[in-house]
């Protein structure tokens, strides 16, 4: 997410909420606040954040890691998290597709 201390921006929170509305698809989707940004969570499961700068970024796994870096995604300084290009973000379908790898990699 962001630094421990870093505090919410308004996009953070935008970005998180229609990231959950985007994501419904795949159920019970949730967001909690976390260190300036959102964690978003399905059964119980971290699988995506939004940072604090509102950039939405999803968890890997080995099974996923090579995916998001043969798409040139950029990986978190510190977690295992990789940056959703905008163009995704913008096509439902293809965000859906992405978030399902991640979800389905950590056993949800």
């Amino acid at each position: 997410m962001g630094v421990k201390g870093d505090t919410s921006t308004g996009a953070s929170a935008e970005t998180a909420r229609v990231l959950l509305e985007k994501l419904e698809a795949l159920g019970a989707v949730s967001s909690k606040k976390m260190f300036g940004g959102y964690g978003i969570f399905l059964g119980g499961k971290m699988f995506a954040m939004v940072d604090s700068k509102g950039r939405v970024l999803l968890k890997a796994t080995e099974d996923t890691r090579a995916f998001f870096e043969r798409q040139g995604c950029e990986r978190h300084d510190r977690m295992p998290y990789y940056l959703v290009p905008q163009e995704i973000l913008l096509d439902e379908a293809l965000l859906l597709d992405w978030a399902g790898k991640a979800v389905k990699a950590l056993g949800i």
